[in-house]
């Protein structure tokens, strides 16, 4: 038997679970907490309030808007198409938006003048209407003067 009590006591002691169990608790508690004060707003509230704040976009203000009128086009028996429709505005500071709508007929035969002059097959290009676009505003800007037109927005473009 003095060989069954040394094996006994030789054999290791099972470690008590007790320790695992609460340290599980308490991450499960504090994890649990803190996911809680960061969705109510207790911890970081002050932060995305401000970082709201400046997400916000200012006044919108100067900026105005000259309408041209519809300009219709007829392009060369060389065309799938046979005519262009087109209608324009013309973003401008605030204030120069009399200036501008007072030099429209000047900008209309600018505007005319270069839709006549380009070939068809540069209208009917898909591709090309961003260069047409700077084209003409590169005109528009030179007829009524530096800082008044800040861009051409081609409302109608339409091959008929």
């Amino acid at each position: 038997m003095a060989t069954a009590e040394a094996t006994l006591e030789d054999s290791p002691k099972k470690r008590s679970k007790k320790p695992l169990l609460i340290g599980l608790i308490l991450a499960l508690a504090l994890g649990g907490g803190g996911f809680y004060a960061t969705f109510s707003g207790l911890i970081l509230a002050g932060d995305a309030e401000h970082a709201e704040e400046e997400k916000l976009p200012g006044p919108l203000s100067g900026i105005a808007f000259v309408p041209l009128e519809t300009i219709v086009v007829s392009l060369g028996p060389d065309s799938a198409s046979e005519h262009l429709r087109f209608t324009a505005q013309l973003e401008v500071t605030d204030v120069a938006q009399a200036d501008v709508a007072t030099l429209a007929p000047r900008i209309l035969d600018v505007v005319n003048s270069y839709l006549r002059a380009i070939d068809t097959e540069s209208i009917e290009d898909p591709q090309a209407m961003a260069r047409l676009r700077a084209q003409m505003l590169r005109r528009i800007q030179v007829v009524t003067g530096e800082g008044r037109v800040r861009d051409l927005l081609i409302t109608e473009f339409v091959l008929n």
